[in-house]
């Protein structure tokens, strides 16, 4: 038996051993947005997981632009050294590609982190000033961002681009540009977020310019062997927001500019109601690789392998991310291999309970 999801892919210099992701996720555990000794274990958990790769989560280009005061975050050489010295630990017992997503929250900056509070943080509870395309909060109760000035733009683009040498330094494999969720560039994409009569606002060509500005300055510093790819939304789940074609034409710009992915994903600009359901996401990357022909990453609610190996086979997507399914069983992808007579690299510690004849032989550096 051959399995689709189980066949290498190749992005730019970069080999991926299988087509399983595992998504961004955030742990809202960094301090000053350094990595901590639960990304330890979280990194350590994932890179033994064998998944084709690992993205590590939502991470912050400035302190402004953090979720919460609790995420992760590449502004500063603090914020690298400490990532530097979760993931020399970590790796020295995997080689499986790790990625980074960079990331501004914009409108939907200075929040609780989930599970302690709700909503915005109050300016007694520490909440610093939000930025956005316009001076539109994200729902009522939150506060209402500054416009961006050209100079707020030219300072973000710089942001991204120092990061960008950062993660690179840290031997960081991929870049992930967040654009998706509702955040910064995501609200830049929208006419439910930006309001803007100048360059960047209106037409859905102004809408991109500014993410495209920033694309582009990043993959002018990342190095031409390592892939730089995009998560962006479908959908914002509201009539008079962003919609696939919207995404269609944004990932024919992408690809233009040597993008090598995308991830789709969706929601997170306004609050929706979102059909929640098995791969309810899967059509926009299916959408966006039939439009387009550029490489897709499909999410969402995907948990049995499958209904994995479906959308790989049946060409919706070409790879395809967990997270939940992940956390609930950090050796998902063993099952999923087991389940469709494929096989993973196993810690040589973990090697009695590969239940697959033929396990590849085990990584020791």
């Amino acid at each position: 038996m051959t399995s689709a999801l189980f066949e290498p892919i190749t992005l730019r210099g970069l080999t991926l051993p299988n087509r399983l992701v595992i998504s961004p996720m955030c742990q809202y555990s960094a301090r000053e947005g350094c990595a901590t000794d639960w990304h330890l274990l979280h990194f350590g958990s994932m890179l033994t997981s064998g998944a084709g790769l690992f993205i590590i989560e939502a991470t912050a280009v400035q302190a402004q632009g953090r979720i919460t005061p609790e995420c992760l975050g590449l502004w500063n050489d603090d914020n690298a050294a400490a990532l530097s010295g979760v993931l020399s630990r970590v790796r020295a017992y995997s080689r499986m590609p790790v990625g980074i997503q960079l990331c501004h929250a914009g409108r939907k900056a200075a929040s609780h982190r989930p599970f302690v509070g709700k909503g915005p943080l109050r300016p007694e509870e520490g909440a610093w000033p939000v930025i956005g395309p316009s001076a539109v909060p994200f729902a009522d109760g939150w506060q209402t961002p500054a416009a961006m000035s050209r100079a707020d733009m030219d300072e973000l683009v710089d942001a991204f681009v120092q990061a960008a040498r950062r993660a690179h330094r840290l031997g960081i494999d991929l870049i992930e540009l967040h654009a998706a969720h509702g955040y910064l560039l995501s609200q830049f994409l929208s006419p439910l977020a930006n309001l803007r009569d100048d360059d960047y606002g209106g037409s859905l060509e102004n809408r991109m310019r500014l993410p495209l500005e920033v694309f582009d300055a990043i993959r002018s510093v990342w190095p031409a062997s390592k892939p730089l790819g995009v998560r962006c939304n479908g959908s914002d789940w509201h009539p008079q927001g962003w919609q696939v074609d919207d995404a269609v034409v944004f990932a024919q710009r992408l690809k233009d500019r040597g993008c090598d992915y995308v991830d789709m994903s969706s929601g997170g600009t306004v609050y929706a109601k979102v059909p929640l359901g098995p791969g309810y996401q899967v059509p926009f990357a299916e959408a966006v690789r039939r439009g387009t022909g550029i490489t897709t990453i499909a999410v969402g609610l995907i948990t049995d392998p499958h209904q994995a190996e479906e959308i790989v086979a049946q060409g919706r997507a070409d790879l395809v991310a967990i997270a939940r399914a992940v956390l609930n069983n950090p050796h998902w992808p063993w099952y999923a291999a087991e389940t469709l007579g494929a096989t993973v690299e196993v810690p040589w510690q973990y090697f009695r309970a590969a239940t697959r004849a033929g396990v590849p032989p085990p990584y020791v550096r």
